[in-house]
């Protein structure tokens, strides 16, 4: 049960990102002035539907996206003599850029507002390695040996607590887990440990034992580990999850990029080989592993899969390539530099560009795209990711 909830719901989230996307085409349309004709969530039969103004709202069967209708998006579409003054391909560029924005950008608004309430609830992944504490142990011991019932161990019994950063070791600044990790080992009874408990600095004397680690040899340890996320401050989050969102756009770029690099590996998968996590996955595969999380009672896994998406779904639109966004985007501005050039040399502008011109262009593209749709899809029903 836990896991078709997951599998719902991380559906679900998809869906209404992708209803947000069209929206945000349609408001920002609707602002410039363009006649938007429909404004759906869903896709398939239609359930009901009524109109405001010139724009007909409604819901559909299927409630995985939606669609926005805006007249004269490009010139192959058939205009009424009212939407010709309100054609959206009259207006100017960077109004048009403006719209065909407004949907990548819901993407990156939302991923934003997700990890930010993951920041300052169940914490952003601590990929900087700041030295917080998880938590403390009972005891420290050489490899291979137990623990005394009821004994402390040095962290503990000098105070320190879960959620503590530690500042400093010996005096000697620890900004991250490792560096601290090599000035505890180096370290050997009562050691000076100045940790952040809140907006208090405190200063611990730790016993700091010598105990045998294998491939190390005989080291300091105080009995503690690392936190693997960080819960922060309202104030402090903001930037805690503009640096976060930083690191998944680069990391998102880099998996784009590798996309093609993939194919082979996805189509082993396919045909019984070892599925590389690493591989891409569909919205099938997504909810899938979203399923996962939450059977496995790992919710912050399923917030961070549903904010990495919605990054991917923006940085994906904004690529150059029709029918993408970015491939509109793209066309607005080479008529914008194309017209520019013509006036410089004293010629009309050309006018808007002909996309019958680019039908095969766009069918190719189409036809790639649906193609690594289907291997990724087949791959996960076959040969799925999973976490658990």
């Amino acid at each position: 049960m836990a896991y078709a909830l997951g599998v719902v719901l991380f559906a679900l989230g998809i869906g209404l990102s992708l209803a947000l996307h069209e929206a945000g085409h349609m408001l920002t349309a609707k602002a410039f002035g363009m006649r938007v004709r429909r404004y759906f969530v869903g896709f398939g039969p239609k359930l009901f539907s009524f109109r405001r103004g010139d724009t007909e709202y409604g819901l559909k069967a299927l409630p995985f996206g939606g669609f926005c209708e805006i007249a004269g998006m490009t010139t192959l579409d058939e205009l009424s003599h009212d939407e010709r003054s309100r054609a959206m391909y009259r207006h100017k560029a960077w109004k048009r850029t403006a719209v065909m924005m407004a949907g990548p950008v819901s993407h990156f608004l939302l991923g934003f507002l997700i990890l930010y309430l993951m920041s300052v609830s169940m914490g952003l992944p601590n990929t900087s390695e700041r030295p917080v504490l998880d938590s403390v142990h009972g005891c420290v011991v050489d490899d291979g040996k137990a623990c005394a019932p009821g004994q402390l161990g040095p962290a503990e019994a000098a105070g320190l607590r879960s959620g503590d950063t530690v500042l400093a070791v010996a005096g000697v600044l620890t900004p991250t887990w490792t560096s601290m990790v090599t000035q505890v080992r180096a370290a050997t009874g009562p050691t000076a440990v100045e940790v952040q408990r809140g907006d208090a600095k405190l200063t611990f004397t730790v016993d700091i034992q010598r105990v045998q680690r294998k491939g190390a040899g005989l080291v300091g340890a105080i009995g503690a580990t690392p936190s693997a996320t960080i819960a922060y401050a309202p104030v402090e989050a903001i930037g805690a999850t503009s640096t976060y969102t930083g690191q998944l756009f680069a990391q998102t770029w880099t998996k784009l990029t590798q996309f093609p690099q993939r194919v082979p590996a996805l189509v082993h998968a396919i045909f019984g080989g070892e599925r590389d996590p690493d591989t891409p996955v569909s919205v099938v595969g997504a909810s899938r592993i979203g399923g996962e999380a939450v059977q496995a009672g790992l919710w912050s896994v399923f917030v961070l899969m549903l904010a990495g998406l919605n990054l991917f779904l923006g940085v994906f639109n904004l690529l150059p390539l029709l029918p993408l966004d970015g491939g509109h985007i793209a066309i607005i501005w080479y008529e914008r530099i194309r017209d520019w050039l013509r006036q410089l040399r004293g010629r009309p502008a050309a006018g808007p560009v002909d996309f019958t011109r680019l039908t095969t262009v766009t069918l190719v593209l189409v036809l790639i795209g649906g193609a690594f749709m289907a291997l990724t899809i087949t791959a996960d029903i076959v040969n799925p990711v999973r976490i658990t």
